[in-house]
């Protein structure tokens, strides 16, 4: 769990399991209750503790990660934020907009590539009179460590929206919606087997999961060091996917080229 304190009361985000590997992401200030993609409501009902939900936050349409609209809307009538796609909305939200969620502005930007519909919710908590902390809720486009499987959009529009969100600070934390990290780590492995900050992270992600710990969130700054979707331009990247695309000449290879090639591998892996 998450506390950090604002400059009102404490937020705290905590993840809460769904189905083998979801995660739905739980956000508390005071009385004040919101949840991030619940493709299932009893885990909700129950981390609640007989409190009441104040909203909820969708990211795509996918039923992982909206299945439990129907259920939480009936109990609580409550707000539901998200793509317009999506059965259920209350609140359409469109990339370039932003809403106030806790007191606090929660910015939307268009991130498609898993599906077109896809949205980046990014939160931004006053820590300070000085400081801002970003969290980001994204779903299922940018991984710890990994993107996800392009089930509607291209290539290059799943480049470009994780170039998107890589410009966010450094410190930002990441909240993406599955215990995926291990799996995306191997794989990472054997892209950049000369990554020594890849090998670390492995580590000390697979000493959570023996914990039974989650190892999200994690941060841009992570993903920017560790993330193959995030790394197509560094040299030994590019020489593992021209090499394994049979291409001779990586030089000749773009960033859009070398990421499909990554996605093909990854979806092989």
């Amino acid at each position: 769990m998450i506390h950090l304190t604002g400059a009102a009361k404490m937020l705290s985000i905590s993840p809460i399991p769904a189905f083998s590997d979801n995660y739905i992401w739980h956000l508390q200030q005071g009385d004040e209750h919101w949840v991030v993609d619940p493709g299932e409501a009893e885990p909700v009902v129950k981390a609640l503790r007989g409190a009441s939900l104040n909203g909820i936050l969708i990211t795509h349409h996918h039923l992982d990660h909206t299945g439990g609209i129907t259920s939480l809307f009936k109990q609580y009538q409550c707000p539901v934020l998200g793509p317009a796609s999506v059965e259920g909305v209350t609140t359409p939200l469109t990339g370039g907009g932003g809403v106030t969620v806790l007191g606090m502005p929660l910015g939307v930007c268009n991130i498609p590539g898993h599906t077109l519909d896809h949205l980046a919710l990014i939160l931004r908590e006053p820590v300070s009179e000085r400081s801002v902390q970003t969290h980001l809720f994204c779903g299922d486009t940018l991984f710890a460590a990994g993107c996800g499987r392009l089930f509607e959009g291209t290539p290059e529009q799943m480049f470009h929206s994780l170039a998107k969100l890589s410009t966010l600070d450094a410190t930002t934390r990441v909240y993406c919606a599955h215990e995926y990290t291990l799996g995306n780590l191997h794989f990472a492995k054997i892209v950049e087997p000369g990554n020594t900050a890849i090998e670390q992270r492995l580590s000390s992600c697979q000493a959570l999961r023996d914990a039974n710990k989650p190892t999200l969130p994690s941060t841009i700054a992570q993903e920017l060091a560790t993330n193959p979707f995030l790394r197509c331009k560094v040299p030994e990247v590019i020489k593992s996917a021209a090499h394994h695309a049979g291409q001779p000449h990586p030089s000749t290879l773009d960033q859009v080229t070398i990421f499909a090639i990554l996605r093909e591998w990854k979806d092989q892996f």
